[in-house]
């Protein structure tokens, strides 16, 4: 820890300052043919938001189903070299799915894949299949948009702890209310078998199962 003192002004801070909510809505992705760009990205199943024109301007803002942030893209909006953006996550709960999605809707999506460690560089870490035991943040599959930015979709079932706030869960989707239902179905199943009984009260089980693995909290038992 560093012993640097701290300037006498700090102790003047308001508590609040740092403390404003700072949401990200909006990323801006490069591309050459926006007309091509937005045919992509609607094919995907992506809410189309916006499309200006005027003049030699065009924009457009896409938003993938489920997320709280959107994709723009246009003329004129950014200096980055059309496909130089690379690792767009799309967080999914179940990767399986997401993936024969978009095969069906004719996209070029690499196999399921894992890491062996931290270095996303190295083709050699890269190993195939999903994540031992299906765990949580491990399973990918990548793919891009006709410029080349790339995507990669990131399996999600279970939160780290602090990262969701579980006085305000929430599912962005019915595939994840779905997913989690299954995934608390099968918890539920071994939490009978341990007691040797049916559990008469499993809709508040299940609730708590869904809210804890969703916030990163210890899970019922």
């Amino acid at each position: 820890m560093s012993t640097t003192a701290i300037p006498t002004t700090a102790t003047t801070t308001p508590a609040k300052v740092g403390r404003a909510d700072m949401k990200l809505e909006v990323v801006t992705i490069p591309v050459a043919d926006v007309e091509r760009a937005k045919a992509f990205y609607v094919g995907l199943g992506w809410r189309l938001d916006a499309d200006f024109t005027a003049g030699d301007e065009h924009v457009v803002q896409v938003t993938p189903p489920g997320s709280p942030c959107s994709v723009h893209f246009g003329t004129n909006v950014t200096s980055a070299a059309p496909g130089s953006v690379q690792q767009l996550w799309l967080i999914v709960s179940d990767i399986q799915t997401a993936r024969a999605e978009l095969l069906a809707r004719g996209v070029d999506v690499s196999e399921i894949f894992h890491f062996a460690g931290w270095n996303r560089l190295d083709p050699k870490g890269k190993v195939s299949g999903p994540a031992p035991n299906r765990q949580s943040y491990g399973s990918f599959a990548s793919f891009s948009d006709p410029d080349g930015n790339a995507w990669l979709l990131q399996e999600i079932t279970a939160r780290l702890p602090g990262r969701i706030d579980s006085g305000a869960t929430s599912f962005a989707t019915a595939a994840d209310l779905a997913a989690a239902f299954r995934r608390a179905e099968a918890a539920h199943g071994e939490h009978e078998k341990r007691t040797g009984k049916r559990d008469a009260e499993w809709p508040e089980w299940y609730a708590a199962y869904m809210i804890a693995e969703q916030a990163g909290t210890e899970l019922p038992t």
